[in-house]
C-alpha cells in the first residue's frame, strides 16, 4: 500500500473502487490513475494471483477473412499495446517480456492449404492498416528445420503469420503494479474481495467485514465478477458467465531462441519466452473436480507439444500451472455499466483474449465515469450479456 496515496486503510471510500488485481483491474487502474482519480484495488489474493499470474502469454490476431467491427478492434489494440508496453517499459525500467515474434501454423491436409490461400489475399487488405502491414503467408517449408515444426504435420505447408506476439503474463503484471505503486493515488488492498454491493447507497461490503464508498465501481474480478454483477437486477434464469478451467506448464529449453515464432496446431500453443523457456497451454475445462490441481490432461498437453516441436524432446518441465479463466455467456468479453447499476461497471469475461485487449477494455470501462464513449462493439455490453442471460436456453 502507499503511504502516499488518498484513499489509506480506514478510509470510508473512494473515486473509483476497482475489485479484482489481476490483468484487467491492473489496467483499469492506470486509466484512473492518468484521469486523477482516487482509486482504491482491493483483491481476493495477492494481485495478478490468478488466471493472469499464468505462464501463456500468446497474443495471437484473429483470422484475415470475414473482417468485422470486433476483429478491428483486435487488430488496433494488438497494434498499440506494443507502443504500451514500451511507454511502461520506459517508465518502470522493467521488462514485459513482448517479442513480435509471428507464428508458424502447420497445414497437414491439403483443403486446409486452399483456405490458408484465401486468407493470405484477405490479410492483404485487412493486416495493412495505419501505415503497417502484416502477412499471413503460405509457405512450403518452416524457415526454422524441421525440429519448428515437426515435417509430418505440414504435409500440405503451413501459414507464417507476422502479426503474432508473445508477452510474459507474470512480468506485464509486475510492470503495471510497479506503475500504480508510483502513484500517490493508487492504493492496494490484497487478501480482501468485494462480497456485495449497496447501489442505493453506493457502497460496497468487503470480507473483511469492512465497507467501501464509491463514486464508481469496476467489477474486474475475473469469474467471480459473475455473481455480484448477476445480484444487481432482476434473477436471471442462466449465469451471466462461468470460470473455465485451464493448465499449462512452463519448459527450460535452452537451445529453443527466444525470436522462434510460436507454434499453433488445433488448440495448441508453443510459446518460446526469454531466458530458454517456452510456455505450453492451454486445457478449456467447463468442468472440473479440482481448479488449481494439473493432471493427465497436461501430461498430453505436454506430449502433444513434443510431437509438435521435436526441438522440445529434451526439456525439462519446470513448472505445472492451473487456473480459471472467466468466459461471459456469450463468449465476447463483458464491459460497461450494469442497467440497473449506472455506476457500477463491469470489466470481465476476457477468457483467451484477456492480455491483448485489456488495455483497450480497461479505457472502455473508464469512458463513461469521464463522459465519454466506449467505443465498443455492443456484444461486449453488459446490458447485452444480461439480455442474453435473461433469454431462457
Amino acid at each position: 500500500m502507499s503511504d502516499k496515496s488518498p484513499v489509506v486503510a480506514g478510509q470510508s471510500s473512494a473515486d473509483v473502487l476497482i475489485a479484482g488485481g489481476g490483468i484487467m483491474g491492473l489496467w483499469a487502474a492506470l486509466e484512473a490513475d492518468r484521469a486523477g482519480l482516487a482509486t482504491l484495488l482491493v483483491d481476493a489474493g495477492p494481485l495478478a494471483g490468478g488466471a493472469s499470474g499464468g505462464l501463456l502469454g500468446a497474443l495471437m490476431p484473429h483470422m484475415p477473412d470475414k473482417w468485422n467491427d470486433k476483429k478491428q478492434l483486435q487488430f488496433d489494440a494488438l497494434l498499440s499495446l506494443e507502443h504500451a508496453i514500451t511507454a511502461l517499459e520506459g517508465e518502470t525500467g522493467l521488462s514485459a517480456g513482448y517479442r513480435r515474434s509471428g507464428r508458424l501454423i502447420p497445414l497437414p491436409k491439403p483443403h486446409l492449404r486452399k483456405i490458408a490461400e484465401r486468407h493470405q489475399a484477405e490479410a492483404e487488405t485487412n493486416w495493412s492498416q495505419q501505415g503497417v502491414r502484416f502477412s499471413w503467408d503460405v509457405i512450403d517449408r518452416s524457415p526454422h528445420g524441421d525440429g519448428w515444426p515437426a515435417s509430418d504435420v505440414m504435409a500440405a505447408g503451413l501459414v507464417s503469420d507476422t502479426f503474432a506476439a508473445r508477452v510474459s503474463p507474470r512480468g506485464l503484471t509486475a510492470m503495471l503494479i510497479a506503475r500504480l505503486r508510483q502513484s500517490p493515488r493508487v492504493t492496494f488492498r490484497e487478501g480482501v474481495a468485494v462480497e456485495a454491493i449497496d447501489t442505493t447507497g453506493a457502497r460496497a461490503t468487503l470480507s473483511d467485514g469492512s465497507s467501501i464508498g464509491f463514486g464508481h465501481l469496476i467489477v474486474a474480478a475475473g469469474h467471480a465478477s459473475f455473481p455480484l454483477l448477476s445480484a444487481l437486477g432482476p434473477a436471471l434464469p442462466r449465469p451471466l458467465g462461468q470460470a473455465v478451467k485451464g493448465q499449462a506448464a512452463l519448459l527450460s529449453a535452452p537451445s529453443v531462441a527466444p525470436d522462434l515464432p510460436l507454434l499453433y496446431l488445433d488448440g495448441l500453443y508453443i510459446v518460446p519466452h526469454e531466458g530458454g523457456q517456452v510456455a505450453i497451454g492451454s486445457t478449456s475445462e467447463d468442468r472440473f473436480d479440482e481448479p488449481f490441481s494439473t493432471d493427465r490432461q497436461l501430461d498430453d498437453l505436454v506430449a502433444r507439444a513434443v510431437q509438435l516441436a521435436p526441438a522440445l524432446g529434451d526439456a525439462d518441465v519446470i513448472e505445472r500451472w492451473a487456473g480459471l479463466r472467466p468466459k461471459a455467456i456469450d463468449r465476447d468479453p463483458m464491459v460497461g455499466p450494469h442497467p440497473e447499476a449506472e455506476r457500477v461497471i463491469a470489466l470481465t469475461g476476457g477468457f483467451k483474449v484477456s492480455f491483448g485487449l485489456a488495455h483497450v477494455l480497461a479505457r472502455a470501462a473508464l469512458a463513461p465515469i469521464q463522459g465519454l464513449d466506449a467505443g465498443l462493439p455492443a456484444s461486449f455490453s453488459t446490458t447485452h450479456h444480461l439480455a442474453v442471460a435473461a433469454t431462457l436456453g
